[in-house]
């Protein structure tokens, strides 16, 4: 089975704090084990919500709303990784995406790339990343399928270069999250569920044989970050 096991904001990351060196080290030996594996597949991370845009649909009408968030409707349904030339284009993409998913929230944030953790400067020839989170909504939830104008799209996309990668996930009664619970103890607990008001902060992708081998990953990452939620969702093919 593959699953997205998603990873969600903390106060820290909200003030822009970059992640300590243990954390660095520590996640890169926990990835390269499950790369050694075969188990990971994929992932990134995402840069503070202060510079993320989202672009919503009133009546129809597309209106573009600039970060900082404090967490809102965060239950995700998809997302699409693309490579493109700035923040511009992907909010344009992200509006075109929006409406080919029936008039759908998508959410805009910019990649962490390996230059961002060491402080480098940017490479001159290197393309701006972005995830594309394409919101939940009633009928996501109730089993619908995704409208074929999303994967015309997304092929589209993909034979111009621009998407990287993309999945859609299950809805949220499949999902399970670990929260911090008193007293500072982790708790599993099973969907569906209603909203999610913490923001995404990164993914990881996985194909386990099992729910139980992905929760044994979740808790090394969640060990390492100590407390941040961590949802995990399978991924639909």
């Amino acid at each position: 089975m593959r699953v997205m096991v998603m990873q969600k904001v903390d106060a820290k990351m909200e003030q822009g704090a970059p992640p300590s060196q243990a954390i660095i080290d520590q996640m890169g030996q926990l990835v390269g084990r499950y790369l050694e594996a075969g188990i990971f597949k994929d992932g990134a991370g995402l840069h503070r919500s202060a510079v993320r845009a989202r672009v919503r649909f009133d009546g129809g009408t597309p209106t573009v709303t600039r970060g900082p968030y404090t967490g809102d409707n965060e239950l995700a349904a998809g997302f699409a990784l693309i490579s493109t030339t700035g923040i511009d284009d992907a909010i344009e993409r992200a509006t075109q995406l929006g409406k080919a998913a029936g008039h759908r929230e998508i959410e805009v944030g910019p990649v962490v790339e390996r230059w961002d953790l060491t402080g480098s400067p940017r490479p001159a020839d290197a393309p701006h990343r972005f995830l594309l989170v394409i919101k939940a909504d009633a009928a996501f939830e109730a089993g619908a399928p995704p409208p074929a104008a999303v994967r015309a799209l997304l092929d589209q996309w993909k034979r111009d270069g621009v998407l990287q990668s993309s999945v859609t996930l299950a809805p949220s009664q499949a999902a399970t999250r670990a929260k911090v619970g008193p007293p500072n103890k982790r708790v599993w607990m099973d969907g569906p569920f209603t909203e999610s008001k913490e923001m995404l902060a990164g993914f990881s992708i996985l194909e386990v044989p099992s729910l139980a081998d992905a929760k044994r990953f979740a808790e090394e990452y969640y060990t390492i970050l100590v407390d941040n939620e961590v949802d995990i969702r399978p991924i639909v093919d």
